[in-house]
């Protein structure tokens, strides 16, 4: 990975700041291809891997 590259890409986003609901992010890490699932509302923030059915890290397929 080149050093002026971001690690992490957004590939989904919904939701607004502004609302009560917040919002949501899916991220995937460049170097693994793990996919993470973001929200943030207020002061409020989570982060946690996309699991499949299996228990396993979803892992995106670059192409």
């Amino acid at each position: 990975m080149a050093k002026n590259e971001n690690r992490f890409m957004v590939v989904h986003r919904e939701g607004s700041d502004f609302k009560e609901t917040g919002s949501c992010m899916i991220l995937v890490d460049r170097e693994t291809g793990v996919a993470y699932l973001t929200w943030k509302s207020g002061y409020g923030a989570g982060l946690t891997p996309l699991l499949g059915p299996d228990g396993k890290p979803i892992i995106y397929r670059f192409q």
